[in-house]
C-alpha cells in the first residue's frame, strides 16, 4: 500500500473516531449593557467554555441585552441557552410577581451558580444638594427603562426612603450610558443603576466635568425580611478618587447569577458548570468585582432552583453532600 494512501486513512479513521466521541454545541450567553458588569461576565464565561476540551466541545458567544427580565425570558422562550440575571429577579420569576404578575410563576427556571453582589448605587450631581436620598424629592432623576433589572431595584429605595416615584420626583427611564451623558449635561440631578464594583460606568460618571457623589441608601432590617433576595452591602470609594466622598457609602445589594432552563440538558449544565469551577482561580482573578468569589458562596443565593446538571456537578466534586 502507497504511503500517501496509508495516511489518508489512518487521518479519516481518526477524524471517524473523534467525530464519534466529541460534539459540538453552541451556547449564547445574555449579558446587559457593555458599561456594566454583566457583559464583561459574560465574556469571560465564553472564553473559558470555548477552551475547555472534553467530550462536548462548546462554541460559547456572549449577547449584549438590556438586562435581566430580557435574559429570563429570552431562556424560557427558547432564545437564549443561558443568561445573567439578579437574585431578586430570579425570585420574582419563580413565583410570579413584579414583571411576571400576569404571567404567574415561571416553573422553568433555573440556577447554574451565584457570583458577584449588584450594589444599588445612586450617582448625583454635587452641585444638585442631594446628600441624602430623601433629598431626591423634587428632583429629577433616571430609575432605568422598562423591564431593567435595577429598575425595581431603584423604586424599592424610593420607596424605603417614603418617596413617591410619581408624585414626589421626576422620573426618566433612560439607559445607564443615556442617563450619564444627561447627568453631564444638567438634564437630571442623579441616576439609579445596579451593578458590580467598579465598573466602567461609574468610573465614567465620577470622572466627568460635572463632579459627583454617591448617595448612601440607609436600610432596616424590616426590609431584609420584607425582600429576602437583598443583602447590606458597601460601595467601596477607594474605586472613584475622583468622587467627592470621603468614605465608604452604604446600600442595598443582589447576587448575579448565571441561570437556564430546566429545558437544557443536564449534560450541557454539568459540562458549562464543572469549566467554570475548574478555571476558577482563573475566573475570580479576573475582574475586582469578583475577589470575594468562593465555590461555596457561588452555590449560595441562588432563588431558582439549582438545575440537575449543576447539583451533579457540585455533588461530585464535593461541594454539596
Amino acid at each position: 500500500m502507497r504511503p500517501v494512501t496509508l495516511f489518508f486513512i489512518l487521518f479519516f479513521a481518526l477524524f471517524a473516531s473523534s467525530a464519534s466521541f466529541a460534539k459540538t454545541l453552541f451556547i449564547n450567553i445574555g449579558t446587559g449593557g457593555i458599561t456594566g458588569v454583566y457583559y464583561p461576565t459574560g465574556a469571560l464565561i465564553t472564553k473559558i467554555l470555548n477552551r475547555s476540551q472534553g467530550t462536548l466541545v462548546m462554541k460559547a458567544v456572549v449577547e449584549p441585552t438590556s438586562g435581566a427580565v430580557f435574559n429570563i425570558n429570552a431562556i424560557l422562550g427558547g432564545h437564549l441557552l443561558f443568561g445573567l440575571a439578579q437574585s431578586d429577579r430570579q425570585y420574582q420569576a419563580v413565583t410570579g410577581t413584579a414583571d411576571w404578575l400576569k404571567r404567574g410563576p415561571q416553573k422553568n427556571l433555573r440556577s447554574v451558580f451565584s457570583l458577584y453582589p449588584e450594589i444599588v448605587t445612586l450617582v448625583a450631581a454635587a452641585d444638585s444638594e442631594i446628600k441624602t436620598i430623601s433629598d431626591l424629592r423634587g428632583k429629577k432623576v433616571n430609575i432605568g427603562p422598562l423591564g431593567s433589572g435595577y429598575r425595581q431595584n431603584s423604586l424599592d429605595a424610593l420607596t424605603l426612603a417614603g418617596l413617591d416615584p410619581l408624585t414626589d420626583l421626576t422620573t426618566f427611564d433612560q439607559r445607564v450610558d443615556r442617563a450619564n451623558k444627561m447627568l453631564q449635561h444638567g438634564d437630571i440631578d442623579a441616576f439609579f443603576y445596579t451593578v458590580g464594583h467598579p465598573n466602567n460606568s461609574s468610573n465614567k460618571a465620577s470622572s466627568g466635568s460635572r463632579k459627583v457623589n454617591f448617595v448612601a441608601i440607609p436600610t432596616t432590617d424590616t426590609f431584609f425580611t420584607d425582600k429576602p433576595y437583598y443583602e447590606k452591602a458597601v460601595i467601596p470609594i477607594a474605586h472613584y478618587p475622583a468622587a467627592t466622598n470621603t468614605s465608604d457609602v452604604e446600600s442595598f445589594a443582589v447576587k448575579a447569577g448565571l441561570v437556564t432552563s430546566a429545558k437544557v440538558s443536564e449534560e450541557i449544565v454539568y459540562a458549562v458548570t464543572k469549566a467554570i469551577f475548574e478555571n476558577f482561580d482563573y475566573f475570580k482573578n479576573y475582574h475586582p468585582a469578583y475577589s470575594g468569589l468562593s465555590k461555596k458562596e457561588m452555590i449560595k443565593d441562588n432563588e431558582a432552583p439549582l438545575h440537575p446538571g449543576a447539583l451533579l456537578y457540585y455533588r461530585e466534586s464535593g461541594l454539596l453532600p
